[in-house]
């Protein structure tokens, strides 16, 4: 069967990685280039957890899908459900084929609540539904994290990060922060017994900052529990059944206030594909971390979330992998071989109080990459808070989805 349509370059997902690079390959002059996305909102997550901390409204998260799409770009407003990488490709959820001469696959990575048996009944309950279950990774939920915490006057509060690569992971721990910070303003923070259950081996993967964000824990008094993850959720009784994986046994804690981190992986239909890689678990799609070219099809590349690289799933590490992408891509249609390299870098701003915030910014070998001269950004500031709160929401509608930074 032949495509009902077909495009020089093909881009599936229309959040950060694919818009900023539709944007960066019409700014070089490529046309002809279709994008594969049916959302109509297109939201900078990030501030997801400042919504949840009660420091942003979530208006100020979204805009329409159609006010960032690049002009020149044909948008496709529907889902990808399957790719056949040798015919060169890819079904619609409208059953429509669409053919390619080149893909670049950006559709991010799907929630699975269901992970943890009990979790997506309890958090979808109107309201929370009396389970005291949140979390900051769906808009959806986000505005309901600020409601528990400032409705909370004691108890037990607990944050949880799951095993496997997770959007920003320092976010989990984000939260617990501006929480606490509340609460030590509002006089209750001794009164409320927090516990941080991370699937991890350490507070954060880069000594430096480890060794910050493990004072800035102490200092709320939160209890950090490593190596440990929820494996059940009861929200009619507001109890976790939690693996402690160094041990092997589990145990029951009670909470009354629940931040929970879904475990995430790469889309149903990626898992299925021939892009996934083989030595994924969560199937991420199989790329060279260095040109983010496929494996086993030259004229493929992913980035974003659902490239699996050993670098944290941030949109910093998004807007170093976009030119990477574009620059390659421009090499494999003169048939040259990529010569752009990424070097793994991430950031991750981790916010540490209403008004404080460190900036962690790493490349794959977990040495320092900072980008901020002159300043310290591995103590807690006030200037980078407000980078996080108002300058780099700006630089992301402004300059990186339109390709310019």
């Amino acid at each position: 069967m032949s495509p009902n349509r077909h495009h020089r370059v093909l881009i599936i997902g229309g959040g950060t990685a694919g818009i900023t690079t539709a944007a960066r390959l019409r700014r070089a002059g490529v046309t002809d280039i279709a994008l594969l996305d049916p959302t109509e909102t297109h939201w900078y997550q990030p501030l997801w957890t400042l919504v949840g901390g009660g420091r942003a409204p979530l208006r100020s998260t979204r805009r329409s899908e159609a006010s960032v799409m690049p002009k020149g770009v044909r948008w496709i407003r529907q889902a990808a459900v399957s790719v056949d990488p040798e015919a060169r490709t890819v079904v619609t959820s409208h059953g429509d084929e669409v053919g390619y001469e080149y893909l670049v696959v950006a559709p991010g990575l799907q929630l699975d609540w269901d992970g943890v048996p009990g979790l997506a009944e309890a958090i979808a309950r109107p309201g929370g539904g009396g389970t005291g279950v949140t979390s900051n990774y769906s808009p959806e939920y986000a505005p309901r994290t600020w409601d528990l915490i400032r409705g909370m006057r004691s108890g037990t509060a607990v944050f949880t990060h799951p095993a496997g690569p997770v959007k920003c992971g320092g976010a989990p721990q984000k939260i617990m922060y501006l929480a606490a910070d509340h609460w030590r303003r509002e006089g209750v923070l001794d009164q409320i017994d927090i516990v941080f259950l991370s699937a991890e081996t350490a507070l954060f993967k880069v000594s430096p900052w480890a060794q910050v964000l493990e004072r800035v824990a102490d200092r709320y008094g939160a209890r950090i529990r490593l190596s440990s993850q929820v494996t059940a959720l009861d929200g009619d009784r507001r109890e976790l059944t939690v693996s402690d994986d160094a041990t092997g046994t589990s145990s029951t804690l009670p909470y009354d206030l629940l931040h929970a981190v879904p475990p995430q992986s790469a889309p149903d239909w990626i898992k299925k594909s021939a892009l996934s890689d083989p030595a994924s678990p969560w199937g991420y799609v199989e790329v060279d971390k260095h040109t983010l070219q496929h494996a086993r099809y030259p004229e493929v590349f992913a980035l974003g979330d659902v490239a699996n690289l050993p670098t944290s799933k941030t949109g910093a590490a998004i807007r170093k992998q976009s030119p990477v992408v574009v620059a390659n891509l421009l090499s494999v249609m003169r048939g040259e071989k990529p010569r752009r390299k990424y070097d793994g870098y991430t950031s991750c701003p981790v916010v540490t109080a209403r008004n404080r915030m460190l900036l962690a910014e790493f490349d794959y070998d977990l040495r320092p990459a900072p980008s901020v001269p002159l300043l310290d950004t591995g103590k807690e500031r006030y200037d980078m808070w407000l980078l996080k709160r108002y300058g780099l929401p700006q630089m992301y509608w402004h300059g990186m989805l339109a390709g310019r930074v």
